[in-house]
């Protein structure tokens, strides 16, 4: 559906029924898949046709989903994961080895940052974090002959540093490498990173796109546009035979395909995150109203940025759409309609307060969650990133009073009065 604007994308693309066929995305609730022909059959585990013989590997629930997702960001492929950080592990997994190297900005979320640090470092891959407001030449330097990609997140969880997308693209590409982006707080109705040059996209479609906080889920799609076979030597996952599939090569099997066909028959064969598809049947429905939603998140969290820079007690807030924060230009030429709904802010009264704030709120829930339909809010020092030293935290753009305050659709005028409220029982 590659003419039709987004939203119509939104509640159109990936499921076209024939005629007779179920108006609404059916749900293939089914492990398996049959077949009358054994020689069919052979072939399908041969990757000789496309077809559904196991969801481990493919369903067509998932699958149209995943479609969906893909003609959203404008990518060539796409699969749908069972979490976020499923999908952030498989991105790097599927072209990275024992002994190789990636580079991320320090920024981002903290489990992501456990997973790059510590998690990949246990099977022989090594990270090194850069600030991603350091300069070109600076970011340069954290390369290295085996470095196979760059990371970072388009707006930072939860630090909402909003990332240079052209300039990291360019030192990526100059070194030979990908850029991969996670993509969740923007998500492609504000930003769609590859038009801006990266080559593959992350979400935690557990957030904005299920809308809701039923389903955990994650998605990685494929631009298709980095040619593996110019860096052969680099990515010989993708390059070489692989003799766990009768030495297919995938660049020339698959082509701009080869990534995603990869990261499926190969990685989701041996390690299964994939999710149900139920879930992704709920994750359709979120994607139905994401545009809608996505205007009321953004429209919702500029009002009560303005508020609380407004207010006496509040130190500091942190939202890019405010004329004097620091990412404010990055935001206006990456994401003319608005960033995201979620935003950060510090008390006067530090940690302490933060604490007694969020204990104080009614309508806004204390969740380890953001980004869905009812608003919510976290201390990531004390929760979500409560695993970082202090030198981590603040590498990572966290600051021991920051509250992450995740906007969400109700009526802004009741957010609003819930935070007044809350701060005037903290500060009495």
């Amino acid at each position: 559906m590659s003419n039709y604007k987004i939203g119509t994308k939104c509640v159109q693309s990936g499921w076209t029924p024939k005629n007779g066929e179920a108006r609404v995305l059916p749900i293939f609730q089914s492990t398996t898949f049959k077949y009358e022909d054994s020689d069919q059959m052979g072939r399908l585990f041969d990757l000789e046709e496309s077809g559904y013989f196991y969801t481990r590997l493919q369903n067509p629930t998932n699958d149209c989903v995943a479609a969906k997702i893909c003609d959203l960001e404008g990518g060539y492929a796409a699969m749908l994961l069972s979490s976020g950080q499923a999908a952030n592990f498989y991105a790097m997994f599927n072209i990275c080895n024992a002994g190789d190297h990636i580079v991320s900005a320090s920024t981002i979320y903290g489990g992501t940052f456990n997973l790059f640090g510590v998690t990949l470092k246990k099977l022989g891959i090594e990270c090194t974090f850069v600030d991603p407001d350091a300069s070109e030449e600076e970011i340069n330097a954290a390369f290295r002959p085996n470095t196979k990609a760059l990371f970072a997140e388009t707006i930072a969880n939860p630090a909402l540093v909003v990332l240079d997308v052209e300039k990291f693209a360019n030192i990526a590409h100059s070194h030979g490498v990908p850029l991969i982006v996670d993509n969740t707080f923007p998500t492609p109705i504000n930003l769609r990173p590859i038009e801006w040059g990266a080559d593959i996209v992350i979400h935690s479609t557990t957030k904005y796109m299920d809308g809701h906080a039923t389903s955990v889920g994650g998605c990685i799609v494929d631009s298709g546009n980095f040619d593996w076979d110019k860096y052969a030597d680099k990515y010989p996952g993708l390059t070489t035979p692989d003799e766990s599939y009768h030495g297919i090569v995938y660049t020339e099997k698959f082509g701009k395909g080869a990534f995603i066909t990869k990261a499926t028959v190969q990685l989701m064969r041996d390690l299964g995150s994939i999710p149900s598809p139920f879930n992704c049947f709920l994750l359709n429905i979120g994607l139905e109203t994401l545009h809608l939603r996505v205007k009321q998140h953004c429209e919702n969290a500029a009002k009560v940025a303005e508020y609380l820079n407004n207010n006496e007690n509040v130190a500091w807030v942190n939202h890019a759409g405010l004329p004097d924060n620091k990412y404010y230009s990055l935001a206006q030429k990456y994401m003319k309609n608005g960033t995201c709904g979620v935003i950060s802010f510090g008390l006067k009264g530090g940690r302490d307060a933060a604490k007694k704030f969020m204990d104080n709120l009614k309508l806004a829930a204390i969740v380890t969650h953001v980004a869905d339909a009812r608003t919510c809010v976290l201390h990531p020092a004390s929760h979500t990133h409560r695993q970082l030293t202090d030198e981590q935290l603040v590498e990572a753009g966290v600051q021991p009073d920051l509250i992450r305050f995740s906007v969400g659709i109700e009526d802004v005028s009741d957010i609003i009065a819930d935070i007044e409220q809350a701060l005037e029982k903290t500060f009495a």
